[in-house]
């Protein structure tokens, strides 16, 4: 096996979550993933494929995802191990930084000579800050499009050329000072890069390394997939770290880039070749216009899927376009997020549609057959009262008593967590959207997640709600919602007792860890939060829903072992032939 040139790392939210006692809250719960967002960035799959395209070798290690599944799992000395030409960590989400910038530290104290890469939108936001404080970090390639740029610094790395010229680059010089290339790189279309799960599979089989590429804890038995339309957006919904103002100034993207329509009903078919297993189309397939939509289901009707296709949507769509939905996937879902009840707080997010838009819609879908509509209520928004809160909560009772008979139709309510975006319209003008922000530079973020309970990491509040409310208000509508799910079937008895459970448990969790906090003496405050670490952790992975919840149906076996072993044969002749 020829020397890897870049293998690209995924850190947990905290480089320490299996020693230091947080209570995460219920940051994921509506996510695959757990509150260490151990689910890696889908930009890694596509950068891996296009750099190997184009002639690097590179390899995928998910270190959250092995800190998670064993408490022995040693980092400094699979580091050791490592001697690629660089590493490449993502900071996409602020979530990550902490265990971000101590994974990178980690590798330079045992490399101090092999470069660390860091991309993603956060990474992007703070590039000149992360570079002039954090000497563990050498390279931010800046951006929502990172393939060109980092293939052209790995090779000039390895052939030990000028890196100045590089488009999207910020770097430090041999006197440290720090340069920051414009952004000149901004694709207009992802017609050249792709999430090719063929890929992935030879990769797994090259490195014998499943849980390196394992995307989140229980992906070998829900294997979901995820196939995506566009980078950028047309919407500039208020709280969104990828509205289409943030991209514009943060990855000079003027306008959304598109992947084409028949290529991404390619990919579809890829997966349904390969795994019986759900598939997410991410992104509004109508975001681009009506034409583009329309063209991606006509290359998809009357080829026989069966995996269930999720369907998100930004806009409410039509009846028409359900109808072509429908006629081309069977088992077809939906996921739309309202966020609030409250047509004023759903527009002051920055959706525009009413109430009657959106029932008119659900009805439409459940006629024409869709198999789950997932609908998305969120805690922490502008002009949202804990009232109002508790009042979503009522919607979803009336909207189940119209709508839910048939068990299709399912909210959740989570918490706007851990972060308000960095770059999203109210994190740079709070006062205008009525958010107060306690936290604004890398460090405060950094060391928000330290902190004992996500209610201290928040770093915001708002006018109309307090921290605490904030905290107390979410647990006390998914109390409710859990109940309303248990009533309306959508949950089984055990269910909807355990979750309740969880719920209240963790309510009393908090109040003590309150009570903790303000213990002046650090010695004692730590040492009863060590006390309480047992129950913290019991607590962490799940708490205001079952991830089962999340599930869409999957079929008894979800791959297609002959299509698997055909993929995984071809990966084996390649390395013969190229005498590995």
């Amino acid at each position: 096996m020829g020397k890897i040139d870049l293998i690209l790392l995924h850190p947990p939210t905290l480089y320490d979550f299996r020693k230091e006692p947080v209570m995460y809250g219920p940051i994921s719960d509506v996510v695959p993933s757990t509150p260490i967002f151990e689910m890696y960035p889908i930009g890694f799959a596509s950068l891996s494929e296009y750099l190997e395209r184009n002639g690097l070798h590179v390899r995928i290690i998910n270190v959250a995802l092995k800190m998670l599944k064993s408490k022995d799992f040693d980092v400094p000395k699979m580091i050791h191990r490592l001697r690629p030409i660089a590493f490449g960590l993502d900071l996409h989400w602020m979530a990550h930084v902490q265990g971000c910038l101590a994974l990178a530290e980690e590798i330079k104290r045992v490399h101090p000579r092999i470069p660390v890469i860091l991309g993603g939108l956060s990474a992007t936001y703070y590039h000149e800050e992360i570079l002039r404080d954090y000497p563990q970090v050498d390279f931010i390639i800046k951006g929502d499009s990172t393939e060109v740029p980092l293939l052209e610094l790995i090779r000039c790395l390895k052939e030990k050329r000028d890196i100045s010229h590089i488009p999207n680059l910020t770097w430090r010089n041999e006197r440290g000072r720090i340069h920051s290339n414009p952004i000149t790189y901004v694709p207009e279309t992802l017609d050249d890069i792709a999430i090719d799960y063929r890929h992935i599979m030879q990769k797994v089989w090259r490195y014998r390394d499943p849980t390196g590429y394992e995307p989140f804890t229980h992906w070998f038995t829900y294997p979901v997939t995820a196939v995506f339309t566009c980078r950028g957006c047309r919407y500039n919904c208020k709280i969104c770290g990828g509205s289409a103002n943030t991209f514009h100034k943060m990855t000079n993207r003027q306008r959304p880039a598109y992947r084409d329509p028949l290529l991404l009903a390619r990919d579809i078919m890829d997966i349904r070749n390969h795994l019986r297993a759900p598939i997410m189309i991410i992104g509004d397939i109508f975001q681009p216009g009506d034409v583009y939509g329309f063209k991606l289901l006509s290359a998809l009707k009357g080829k026989g899927i069966k995996n269930h296709i999720a369907f998100e949507f930004f806009a409410l769509p039509s009846r028409e376009k359900l109808e072509r939905i429908s006629e081309a996937i069977p088992n077809f879902n939906l996921e739309i997020s309202p966020e609030s009840h409250d047509v004023a707080v759903r527009k002051a997010f920055g959706r525009l549609y009413d109430n009657d838009a959106l029932e008119a819609m659900v009805r439409n879908a459940l006629d024409l057959g869709c198999r789950r509509i997932d609908l998305f209520f969120m805690t922490g928004l502008p002009q949202q009262t804990r009232q109002s809160v508790l009042d979503t909560v009522d919607y979803c009772r009336y909207l189940l008593e119209r709508y839910g008979k048939r068990r299709r139709l399912l909210p959740f309510i989570s918490p706007l967590a851990p972060f308000l975006d960095p770059g999203s319209p109210a994190f740079e003008n709070p006062e205008r959207y009525g958010y107060r922000l306690f936290y604004r530079s890398v460090e405060e973020h950094r060391m928000a997640m330290l902190s004992p309970s996500w209610k201290y990491t928040l770093n915001y509040e708002t006018e109309w709600m307090t921290r605490d409310e904030i905290v107390y208000g979410t647990y006390e509508a998914a109390l409710r919602l859990n109940r309303l799910k248990g009533e309306f079937g959508l949950i089984d008895t055990k269910t909807a007792l355990a979750t309740e459970k969880r719920i209240k448990d963790a309510v009393k969790l908090m109040r003590r860890i309150d009570e903790v906090a303000h213990i002046d003496d650090q010695t004692r405050r730590n040492r009863e939060l060590t006390k309480l670490g047992l129950h913290i952790n019991k607590l962490n992975m799940s708490t205001v829903c079952e991830k089962r919840e999340l599930e869409w149906p999957l079929h008894w076996i979800s791959m297609n072992p002959l299509r698997v072993f055909k993929t995984l044969f071809m990966r084996l002749q390649s390395n013969v032939l190229e005498g590995e």
